[in-house]
């Protein structure tokens, strides 16, 4: 209704004799370009803008749900960071257990080693000594023979006789071991 009584207007003013302004348009121009922008706006309105609103309103969802993916991936990659980090001071903490733990172990074996080894010296001592000792009873065994021997040779040569070889050996014997019991 309103649009007709503004044609109407129009017709009326058309028909007045008016001298033209060469800036503004022709009545009926700017009454028919309102009405079609009228026309158009609701057009625009109805069909246009709702698909246009459902696009923008798409496109802000899809931003949010990206801003909100990358804030859920910025905070997985910070649990994640503090994972490592946490792992990482727990592996630095078994390493230095571990090395902690071979250090003592090598100092033990060290320890052990060294008792064994002095153990061993001390048996090798031993031995030895021992072993020196029997050699010096063999071979002062060996010498109490040989001088026995050699004092019988000698007594016989003196005596130019030969007494009998036990009674030699016991006379022997027992100047030797006055002779060592002495030395003692």
């Amino acid at each position: 209704m309103h649009l007709l009584a503004f044609a109407v207007l129009a017709q009326e003013a058309a028909a007045k004799p008016e001298t033209t302004n060469p800036i503004l348009p022709a009545t009926n121009e700017i009454i028919w370009g309102a009405i079609s922008f009228t026309i158009l706006f609701i057009v625009m309105a109805k069909l246009a803008w709702p698909a246009i609103k459902k696009g923008l309103d798409e496109r802000a969802a899809k931003i949010r749900g990206g801003l909100d993916e990358a804030e859920q991936t910025r905070t997985e990659a910070q649990q994640i960071l503090e994972e490592y980090k946490r792992q990482l001071a727990d592996a630095k903490t078994e390493s230095a257990r571990i090395i902690e733990e071979a250090r003592q172990a090598a100092d033990r074996l060290r320890t052990d080693l060294r008792q064994q080894a002095e153990t061993e010296v001390g048996e090798l001592r031993q031995r030895a000594q021992e072993d020196i000792n029997a050699q010096v009873e063999r071979a002062m065994a060996d010498l109490h023979a040989k001088v026995a021997e050699l004092a019988i040779e000698l007594a016989e040569k003196v005596v130019e006789r030969n007494l009998d070889r036990d009674t030699n050996l016991a006379l022997i014997e027992s100047y030797i071991n006055q002779v060592s019991s002495q030395r003692a």
